[in-house]
């Protein structure tokens, strides 16, 4: 009888721990604009329990500086934005992967605060001290008000009460901690507020609507969790979470 040699064994039970061995989570990272973080949590949540070996980490911020942060060879796999330019912006520097640039949802634009000032619409924001907006530079639905403010010829009146903050989420907060007396934010975070509460809609002829582009980053187009995720997104569960949340499919 033949007595195998070391080397046979040594390779025999390496391929015996290989089997053994629970596969390693495959890693999806993800960029998200700040107003979608109740919603990516709850479907990322959901993801990983019926792709337990799937791993996501989650980045959530201003558009602008995500899009900055993926230039700059930032970790992600996929990007979702708050309106389509910065989307735009990385797909003219090639990258994101083109043919998976889709539409996730739409939002509008609010206004609310704890004032207890008359406050029904734009032209009643001169009665105010402070005002919290997005830092329109990177923060979409900062960019969305300076449009709004300009068009409706208030923007003079209310420029000196601006507070800027880094991200729309951050706008809230202060306005939940009367820190000011109102904040720019997406009807989403709106319905979301403790005590700041929704004063008006801003009308949508003053600015572009706002739409949530996503889109697979040039290594996200690589990464088979990336792509299966980037699919669930579509799908029906997502749109289901996105309409609880407020958001707006069509």
């Amino acid at each position: 009888m033949m007595i195998p040699s070391m080397k046979k064994i040594t390779i025999l039970f390496l391929v015996l721990l290989i089997l053994a061995t629970p596969a390693m989570a495959g890693e999806l990272n993800l960029s998200v604009a700040a107003s979608l973080k109740e919603v990516i949590h709850e479907l990322s949540a959901s993801y990983t329990v019926k792709h337990p070996g799937t791993a996501i980490l989650k980045n959530f911020g201003p558009s602008g500086t995500l899009a900055g942060q993926i230039e700059n060879g930032g970790p992600a796999d996929l990007f979702i934005s708050a309106n389509t330019e910065w989307v735009d912006y990385l797909n003219k520097k090639k990258l994101v992967d083109e043919p998976s640039i889709k539409t996730f949802a739409y939002n509008s634009l609010v206004f609310a605060g704890t004032t207890e000032k008359t406050v029904t619409s734009l032209y009643d924001l001169s009665k105010l001290e402070k005002i919290a907006i997005g830092s329109p530079k990177s923060v979409p639905a900062g960019e969305y008000a300076m449009s709004a403010m300009t068009k409706a010829g208030v923007i003079t009146k209310v420029m000196s009460k601006l507070i800027m903050g880094k991200d729309v989420r951050e706008c809230l907060m202060y306005a939940e901690l009367g820190e000011v007396d109102g904040a720019f934010v997406y009807k989403t975070d709106a319905l979301q507020a403790k005590k700041a509460k929704l004063l008006f809609t801003v009308p949508q002829e003053l600015y572009p609507r706002v739409v949530y582009p996503v889109a697979l980053t040039l290594k996200g187009a690589k990464n088979d969790d990336a792509k299966a995720f980037h699919a669930f997104l579509q799908g029906d569960e997502a749109k289901s979470v996105l309409m609880k949340f407020g958001f707006v499919l069509k």
